[in-house]
C-alpha cells in the first residue's frame, strides 16, 4: 500500500479493536464503506452521518480496501 494515500487511515489497538479508522476520528472504514455499499453518495455520508468528514477522506476508505484486496492473495479450491 502506498503509505502517502493511505495517511487519513489508521489502525490504533485502542480504537475499535484495531480496526482502520479515518485518521484523527473514531470512524470505522467499515461503516463508510457499509454506507456506500447501501447506495448513499459521498455528500450524502457527509451531510447526514459524519458532517466533519471530507470527501477525501472517503475516498481514502475505497482506496484503503482496493489496496487490502490488491495485495490478497486468493486461492480458490474446487469442491
Amino acid at each position: 500500500m502506498d503509505s502517502s494515500r493511505m495517511e487519513k487511515i489508521t489502525v490504533d489497538p485502542q480504537i475499535h479493536f484495531g480496526k482502520p479508522c479515518i485518521a484523527g476520528t473514531r470512524i470505522p472504514v467499515q461503516s463508510i464503506l457499509e454506507l456506500l455499499d447501501e447506495g448513499l453518495s459521498f455528500t450524502e455520508i457527509i451531510r447526514d452521518y459524519y458532517p466533519d468528514l471530507q470527501i477525501e477522506d472517503i475516498r481514502a476508505c475505497l482506496r484503503y480496501a482496493i489496496a487490502l484486496i490488491a495485495s490478497e492473495d486468493i486461492r480458490l479450491v474446487s469442491a
